[in-house]
């Protein structure tokens, strides 16, 4: 690994985004490489991009993009990822539920992986949270088999070249879910690593929104013929495998 583009999303998290912006610099000045931070304002309400703005001259290599209005979180992800220039991208979220230290920890596996997904080895969110990405979960494997144990944890590292095969369309939850099945299904690598995971401190999630759940169920089912068409139409046209050396 030579280069890496860190991706962090924010929405209304103005309580949240120095520190984790202050983290992630602390540990990517540690990583000898290239590597670049890309903040994501996701149209927020509050001051979370004033305040990213204002680090611009305190964090090296500190990118900030702005989602004006709000595209949901798999748009701000998509914003930053086709934002990126490096050779591989990392995603943590800016709530401070993940210690950004252990991108070491997925960067152990770049060698032989080509995606590294991260999975909450504890989970500190609420028993109702945790009932929802059980469901979720099972759904995922249902349609697409086994990938992950934990499919939406929000801490992965990726190859960048993966961008260029797997169309993502969904501005909603269903993002990972992309990312993971349309990889595999061209014949990256996939790869887990536990996490550590933190309790929210400070502002307050949106995941758990009835119409963020709904929403992703639907993308889900779309999601399923739209990959059954894709990769008909790729066979047609003699597309191979990925072949990634190394």
């Amino acid at each position: 690994m030579n280069s890496l583009s860190f991706v962090i999303p924010a929405f209304n998290e103005e309580a949240n985004v120095a520190e984790a912006l202050r983290r992630a610099s602390a540990v990517c000045q540690t990583l000898n490489l290239a590597y670049e931070i890309i903040l994501v304002n996701d149209g927020s309400r509050d001051r979370t991009g004033e305040i990213a703005k204002s680090m611009l001259g305190e964090i090296p290599n500190l990118r900030v993009v702005e989602n004006n209005p709000n595209r949901g979180y798999g748009g701000a992800l998509k914003a930053g990822f086709y934002a990126a220039v490096n050779e591989w991208i990392a995603f943590a979220p800016s709530d401070n539920q993940f210690e950004f230290k252990q991108v070491r920890d997925l960067m152990a596996h770049a060698p032989h992986a080509d995606i590294i997904t991260g999975y909450r080895a504890n989970d500190a969110d609420s028993f109702m949270r945790r009932v929802n990405r059980w469901g979720w979960n099972w759904l995922v494997r249902i349609l697409f088999g086994y990938m992950t144990r934990d499919i939406d944890c929000g801490f992965k590292l990726f190859r960048r070249e993966i961008l260029q095969r797997v169309t993502l369309l969904s501005d909603g939850a269903m993002v990972d879910t992309e990312l993971l099945a349309g990889a595999r299904a061209r014949g990256y690598k996939i790869v887990e690593a536990p996490l550590k995971h933190l309790p929210r401190t400070a502002g307050s999630s949106t995941g758990a929104n009835v119409k963020v759940i709904l929403r992703a169920f639907r993308d889900l089912v779309r999601f399923r013929f739209r990959l059954w068409d894709e990769l008909d139409d790729e066979k047609k046209k003699g597309s191979k495998p990925a072949t990634t050396e190394r």
